[in-house]
């Protein structure tokens, strides 16, 4: 369910899939409501439901231990392709498929794509994989960023078992779009044949103001899916390398931290550090983005782009994030963003924004600039339709 929109997959479809509606194309958008995810259908806005044609099929798609030691020592399929099959989702989209003709299948997301076969069988529509990022390599980056021989031993063998998963399907569609130039060329490098068309993670422009008069500085906040591992593992770098050391030499500031579904245990970690307020689940993530300074995103594995980053880029935001980070949106680094690898990088970012202000703003306002001008989710779609409706003919 891309509803509510609070991590970037479920914002990715929600806004393609509403502006798609919005320009006047029939949407009928098939999910998944997963156990992890769940959000019932009624409670999702009627502004929405009268615009996409909803259809949700209960699933639990939640990591079970026993399950997963009998997948890694007995099977050669990715975890996430077992974790994510469903009778009954089979069965709704057969049933959909009998039902109502369609011009278009899209799967949004990798672990859709397994059902390609039976909705070949059942219908002629063109059919589009929207990749959302390159899966095996985020699961490959964690692995050599684990310490722990077993977690890198799983991490390897799921990131080797997804590259297969990704070969054997990405040629079954007829047209591959992903969100930047760089997850295209790694695609064709795993060996994709098919043709290909980067449509960007837009946003709309209109729901995103630049407001600075309510910025509190200097103020430090971190906003993501605190359930997604590359969140975990970049929050938790980021108090340990770089924020004890910035609270020794700005011991009045506080660092701020939101985001939905995080696991007690690392509730527990960021309790141990100094300075640090935790929100969990926030209601209004833009409005909490709106009163604050500088934003962090370190990240050292995922793919993909990180929608958050063109949030917060969007409101003006000054964020300092990593190579990693930044990968796809083709920022500049001091012009309208902070890249930083090093704890040492890192610190000195923050550090720099903290005492000069006339930076700080200059960044922010250059990043919200920089949004406007490559990520308006209308002119990305309409691009994206015409490039589809041309492959198609």
């Amino acid at each position: 369910m891309p509803y509510p929109p609070k991590d970037g997959g479920a914002i990715a479809v929600l806004n393609f899939s509403m502006e798609l509606a919005l320009q006047g194309h029939k949407v009928k958008l098939l999910c998944m409501n997963t156990k992890k995810h769940f959000f019932p259908i009624e409670q999702v806005p009627e502004n929405i439901r009268n615009i996409l044609n909803i259809t949700a099929v209960y699933v639990d798609a939640s990591v079970k231990t026993i399950p997963l030691i009998i997948n890694f020592i007995f099977s050669s399929k990715p975890y996430h392709q077992v974790r994510f099959y469903s009778k009954e989702f089979e069965n709704a989209i057969c049933n959909e498929l009998e039902r109502n003709y369609y011009d278009i299948v899209l799967f949004d997301g990798l672990y859709v794509m397994h059902y390609i076969d039976i909705i070949k069988e059942k219908s002629k529509a063109f059919m589009v994989y929207r990749a959302h990022n390159i899966e095996n390599e985020i699961w490959q980056r964690m692995a050599v960023n684990k310490e722990n021989i077993i977690s890198k031993l799983y991490l390897s063998t799921l990131a080797k078992r997804l590259e297969k998963f990704e070969k054997k399907y990405i040629n079954k569609v007829d047209l591959v779009l992903t969100l930047t130039e760089r997850d295209e060329f790694s695609l064709k490098m795993l060996g994709c044949k098919k043709l290909t068309y980067v449509s960007k993670a837009g946003i709309p422009l209109k729901n995103y103001n630049d407001d600075r008069a309510y910025i509190k500085y200097p103020s430090i906040f971190f906003v993501g899916a605190l359930d997604w591992l590359p969140n975990q593992e970049g929050l938790l770098w980021f108090l340990r390398t770089v924020w004890f050391k910035l609270t020794i030499k700005y011991p009045d500031i506080c660092f701020e931290i939101a985001g939905r579904n995080a696991p007690e245990w690392l509730k527990k970690k960021v309790e141990e550090y100094p300075n640090v307020k935790f929100y969990g689940e926030i209601d209004d993530a833009k409005d909490f983005m709106k009163k604050r300074a500088i934003m962090v995103v370190p990240l050292f594995s995922g793919s993909g782009i990180r929608i958050k980053i063109i949030e917060g880029m969007a409101m003006g935001k000054t964020i300092v994030t990593t190579s990693i980070g930044a990968e796809g949106i083709a920022v500049e680094h001091n012009h309208n963003i902070m890249i930083a690898d090093t704890d040492e990088q890192f610190y000195n970012s923050v550090q720099i924004l903290i005492e000069n202000k006339y930076l700080f703003e200059k960044i922010g306002c250059k990043a919200r600039d920089f949004v406007k001008q490559h990520f308006d989710i209308s002119t990305i779609v309409q691009n994206t339709v015409k490039f589809i409706e041309k492959a198609k003919s």
